[in-house]
């Protein structure tokens, strides 16, 4: 399976902050999580402890360095700036997404691009879906792929 048909196995998962089991409960990095799973098998690190606020005040780019870390590096920001939306290869079904709520924000979101202006992600009070890009097309801060994907 493709990581785009692994994560929309996933749609209408509930949001559970720090979990990562389809239908039990996800957050967006336990959706991420969970599609390396199904790929790969285990993961290659285990996440720290997060709390909703993690990073706000520490500034340190977690997510980011994790991506880093296993995953493909596409496409990055520089000085928390955001990606200018590539129309090329970049910008691939099945690519993690790492995005910016805010300029000089740590980046704190991810999603699996689905099509060319849709993406699968977990959030607070909705869980999985299938959404359109929207506003986060402008607040992206890596675009990464899964290893041979």
């Amino acid at each position: 399976m493709t990581p785009v048909e692994i994560a929309r196995d996933w749609i209408g998962t509930p949001y559970h902050h720090q979990e990562s089991v389809k239908a039990a409960g996800t957050d967006c990095l336990g959706l991420i999580r969970g599609v390396w799973r199904e790929l790969y098998g285990a993961e290659p690190e285990a996440p720290p402890p997060y709390t909703q606020t993690w990073g706000d005040y520490s500034k340190r780019e977690t997510l980011l360095e994790a991506a880093y870390r296993n995953l493909e590096l596409v496409a990055m920001a520089e000085n928390k700036r955001f990606v200018v939306r590539p129309r090329d290869k970049h910008w691939e079904p099945g690519a993690v997404l790492v995005f910016r709520r805010t300029p000089g924000a740590v980046a704190k979101h991810c999603a699996i691009l689905s099509g060319d202006e849709s993406m699968v992600h977990a959030y607070s009070g909705v869980g999985v879906r299938e959404t359109s890009v929207g506003i986060w097309d402008k607040r992206v801060a890596g675009i990464f792929r899964f290893p041979g994907h």
